[in-house]
């Protein structure tokens, strides 16, 4: 397939995930191959293991492989936004780079999105079995309960790597770290309808999470109320109608 003018992005930011790299390249190919003219767009926020190398590799081997570095971390918010920025593709699908996202759910994001064009600007994952432990569950419940009070996106589950969106329309919204934990408010604050799909998480292949509960707490606080505050300083735009 000829992937020098894709029509789907698959940007995927990952920090110190060497042994799941290979085995998501070829589960996101698998997926893709036949039905979408498709690029993977690996962004390496800084790693410190063999990622570098392992992306190297497996970029000798699969044309439709890119890559993105920073050379010092600067967070997922940053890094999806890094891959969107150079995806060459107008549809783009995010997907989280531990394996816990299942890519073969991505078919039904995209036709999805397909079918609620023009008006739909997002589609979102919403994770069933959940394979995280007892307390980050309970983490994840609480965190989601919040948001949504307060911010009344519809979503029950924004912390779902797995979505699908048209990339001019992230580049337009306004771009803080955390940006990626309120996806659905922001879209729908700039108009858009927001899409749905479940699916099913799995466990890691290999690794641990870069992720814990202090180092997002509270700027997750600070995020919440930023958020809050663009949503009601949003302008109506006004209707004209000319004589």
């Amino acid at each position: 397939m000829n992937n020098s003018n894709p029509s789907v992005a698959v940007v995927v930011p990952v920090r110190n995930e060497a042994g799941n790299i290979a085995p998501l390249v070829a589960e996101i190919a698998a997926a893709l191959e036949g039905q979408w003219r498709f690029e993977i767009v690996y962004v390496n926020d800084g790693s410190t293991d063999g990622t570098e190398a392992e992306l190297q590799r497996l970029m000798a081997l699969h044309p439709y492989l890119r890559r993105v570095r920073h050379k010092q971390s600067c967070g997922q918010s940053s890094a999806v936004r890094s891959g969107v920025a150079a995806a060459r593709a107008a549809v783009v699908v995010t997907i989280d780079g531990d394996g816990q996202n299942d890519p073969a759910f991505i078919p039904a994001m995209l036709r999805t999105l397909e079918a609620g064009a023009p008006t739909m600007g997002l589609v979102a994952g919403q994770r069933t079995g959940r394979k995280s432990g007892g307390f980050k569950k309970l983490q994840s419940r609480i965190a989601n309960a919040v948001r949504g009070a307060v911010l009344r996106d519809g979503t029950r589950d924004t912390g779902c790597g797995l979505k699908a969106f048209r990339r001019d329309m992230f580049l337009g919204l306004p771009y803080f770290d955390g940006l990626h934990r309120f996806l659905p408010a922001l879209v729908k604050r700039d108009g858009f309808t927001i899409g749905y799909v479940d699916v099913v998480d799995r466990s890691r292949h290999t690794g641990v999470s870069n992720y814990g509960l202090w180092d997002r707490l509270w700027v997750g606080i600070l995020d919440l109320a930023g958020v809050w505050w663009l949503i009601r300083r949003k302008k109506r735009v006004p209707e004209i109608s000319e004589e």
